[in-house]
C-alpha cells in the first residue's frame, strides 16, 4: 500500500473533487448556516496550508491548517473518501498537520466539526483533542462541536 501526503493548492482537480465529496457528505445532515467549511476560493484567500492524501496514486483524502498568528492552528477540510475509510488515513493526516504546525511554531490545534460526524469525533477524542467553547469567528451552534489539543 503506497500512501503519500503532498501539499497542494486547493484548486487542483483532485483537491476540488475531495472538497466536493466532503460537501456532498455533509449536506444531508446540516443546513448551509451550520456548514462552516471554507470554499476553495476562501481556502486560498485565507492562506490555508492544504494537503492531499493519495493511496496508490488515487486521491483518498485531504486536510488543511490555517494559522491564526502564533496563537493556534485550525484544522480545516479533514476528509477521507468513503472507499478509503478504515485504513488510518485520517490519523496520518492529523499527524502530518500536527507536525506541520509544530514546524511553524504552532503548538495549539483547534477545530470545529458537526455533531453527526461520529467517526471524526471519535478520532479527535482518541487523538487527545478535548471539547472546548466556540472560538474565533464561530458562534454557538447546536450542530457544532469545538475541540482543541496542545501539541507542544
Amino acid at each position: 500500500m503506497n500512501i503519500i501526503i503532498t501539499q497542494e493548492r486547493p484548486d487542483t482537480p483532485d483537491a476540488i473533487q475531495l472538497i466536493e465529496g466532503l460537501e456532498s457528505d455533509l449536506a444531508p445532515f446540516y443546513p448551509s448556516e451550520s456548514r462552516h467549511g471554507y470554499s476553495v476560493e476562501k481556502l486560498i484567500k485565507q492562506g490555508v496550508a492544504f494537503f492531499v492524501t493519495r493511496k496508490d496514486g488515487a486521491p483518498a483524502g485531504c486536510g488543511g491548517v490555517q494559522f491564526f498568528g502564533k496563537e493556534y492552528g485550525e484544522l480545516k477540510r479533514m476528509y477521507v473518501r468513503p472507499e478509503f475509510r478504515g485504513l488510518g488515513l485520517a490519523k496520518l493526516m492529523l499527524e502530518h498537520l500536527s507536525d506541520y504546525a509544530k514546524e511553524n511554531g504552532i503548538y495549539l490545534l483547534r477545530l470545529e466539526t458537526g455533531i453527526h460526524q461520529k467517526d471524526a469525533i471519535e478520532l479527535y477524542r482518541h487523538w487527545g483533542f478535548k471539547e472546548t467553547a466556540h472560538f474565533g469567528e464561530y458562534r454557538e451552534d447546536p450542530l457544532s462541536l469545538f475541540f482543541e489539543k496542545n501539541i507542544a
